[in-house]
C-alpha cells in the first residue's frame, strides 16, 4: 500500500503558508509505517516541538492503473474517506530552506491518519463538493469542500498514475485547507465528513 499525498492544492492553505501556487500538484509519500495503528493515540515525537494537523479528503484506489485518462479516473475509486497528515513544522521548515526532501517531517512512525469510516461514492451527489471539518477539543479549527480543491480527485488521480502505477488499496491524501495548526499533548482531534465522525484521536 502506498500514501499518496498531494500538497498545496488548497489556495487558501498555500496563503497562510505563504508558499508559492504550483504549476503542477505537489507529490510526496508517506511509507506505510507512518500509519496511525487504530485505537491508538498521536504520540508527538521527540524530534519536533511543533506538529501540525492537516485534515484531508482520502480516496481509496481499487483497481490497477497507470497513465489514467482523466475521463476514466473514476473507475479507480469507490470509496472516500477522511484523514490526518501530520506535520513536522519545525522539521519541514529547516529541510525546505535546506532544499532537502520532505521525508522526515511527513513520514515519521503514525504521521499518517486513516479514518475507520469510509463512505461509497454514491453516497455523494457530488465527490467534487463534499464538505468536511476537523475539531480540536470540540472547536472547529479546519472547515472545507472538496470544490476547493486546484485540482480535483479525477485529475490527481490521472496526473499521479503518469508516474506511479496505481495499485489496489492505494491511498491519496489530497490536500488540506487552511486552518492547520500545533497539536499539544491531551488534544482531541475529531474528524467529520458532513456531519458523520471519521475518527477520534487523542494526543499524546
Amino acid at each position: 500500500m502506498k500514501l499518496i499525498c498531494i500538497g498545496r492544492n488548497y489556495a487558501s492553505h498555500i496563503s497562510e503558508l505563504k508558499n508559492e501556487k504550483p504549476e503542477h500538484p505537489v507529490v510526496f509519500l508517506k511509507p506505510d509505517s507512518s500509519v496511525l495503528l487504530k485505537n491508538n493515540p498521536f504520540i508527538i515525537p521527540s524530534f519536533s516541538d511543533d506538529v501540525h494537523y492537516e485534515v484531508e479528503i482520502l480516496v481509496k484506489i481499487n483497481k490497477v492503473g497507470k497513465h489514467i485518462q482523466p475521463k476514466f479516473a473514476q473507475k479507480y475509486y469507490d470509496e472516500i474517506g477522511l484523514g490526518i497528515d501530520f506535520t513536522a513544522r519545525d522539521v519541514q521548515n529547516y529541510l525546505k530552506d535546506k532544499g532537502l526532501p520532505w521525508e522526515k517531517a511527513k513520514g515519521f512512525d503514525g504521521a499518517a491518519v486513516i479514518g475507520e469510516h469510509w463512505f461509497s461514492k454514491s453516497d455523494f451527489k457530488d465527490v467534487n463538493d463534499i464538505s468536511f471539518r476537523l475539531e480540536k477539543n470540540k472547536d472547529i479549527v479546519q472547515s472545507g469542500s472538496t470544490s476547493e480543491m486546484l485540482w480535483k480527485i479525477d485529475e490527481l488521480i490521472a496526473y499521479v498514475s503518469q508516474y506511479f502505477t496505481l495499485k489496489i488499496g492505494d491511498i491519496i491524501f489530497t490536500g488540506t485547507p487552511s486552518g492547520v495548526g500545533r497539536v499539544d499533548e491531551g488534544d482531541i482531534l475529531e474528524g467529520y465528513i458532513k456531519d458523520s465522525s471519521c475518527f477520534s484521536i487523542q494526543v499524546k
